[in-house]
């Protein structure tokens, strides 16, 4: 009679945020690929094309922690956290505020509010979004043009969301995020060749994060959108290789 062989349960749960403009199911073949270590769990961000921008950044940071809780209510005793893009730039923000979770993973960061803002590129909104909020009128609607990889959208969104995100010096400047972490984990920066962000090298934000010895900076050879994948087979040994 063959023995039957139980497959022992996984100790490690990954939270999934995908990027501007997407959805859960951007990361689906990243996910899989890392299913062999965590058990994955893709989450809808306010940011996706569903959601529109439908709470400030730090209602996306709440969600987060309460997945992350969540998991850690299910057992597993180490949660990571994965992001793509915006995906990316929320999970260090989460570092920021929160930092309950055992490592970070940012693909391909995304979302530059400091960047745009010093090229003018919705300053005036953004400007326009600060002073109703500092006169209370937070929840009044604004539009503005929203870029993604060289693509713009016209978004309509109160004026305490829009500022959340948007703020120069808010929670959406990875560099300040990068600087302000509370506490060292191991953290994987994975950027690719062809990335807008890749000429920027390690001190835009990685070599500010805490130090720890199990981060890593890891170039791909890939665009924004296929960075992901392209590193997934390569984040999976990192995974496997933290202490």
């Amino acid at each position: 009679m063959a023995s039957t062989v139980w497959a022992q349960p996984k100790t490690c749960a990954m939270v999934l945020m995908h990027g501007k403009w997407g959805h859960p199911n951007n990361l689906a073949v990243f996910g899989r690929t890392l299913e062999a270590v965590c058990e994955t769990y893709s989450i809808e961000m306010p940011w996706s094309r569903n959601r529109n921008y439908d709470q400030p950044y730090g209602v996306a940071i709440a969600e987060i922690s309460a997945k992350v809780q969540a998991l850690r209510a299910k057992g597993f005793s180490r949660v990571l956290l994965a992001g793509h893009s915006f995906g990316a730039n929320a999970a260090m923000a989460y570092m920021v505020t929160q930092a309950d979770v055992d490592g970070v993973i940012a693909l391909a960061p995304g979302h530059s509010p400091a960047l745009t803002y010093s090229r003018g590129i919705g300053k005036a909104a953004v400007d326009q979004a600060r002073q109703s909020v500092a006169e209370g009128k937070g929840a009044d609607l604004m539009e503005m043009d929203d870029y993604n990889q060289g693509k713009a959208r016209t978004v309509r969104m109160r004026a305490e969301v829009l500022l959340s995100y948007f703020d120069p010096v808010g929670l959406g400047n990875m560099s300040l995020s990068a600087s302000r972490f509370k506490r060292a984990v191991p953290f994987m920066w994975v950027i690719g060749t062809a990335d807008p962000l890749y000429p920027a090298g390690p001190a835009y934000a990685f070599e500010k994060v805490p130090s720890h010895p199990a981060s890593k900076y890891l170039v791909v050879e890939a665009d924004h959108m296929a960075t992901p994948d392209v590193a997934a087979a390569q984040v999976l040994e990192w995974v496997k290789s933290l202490p």
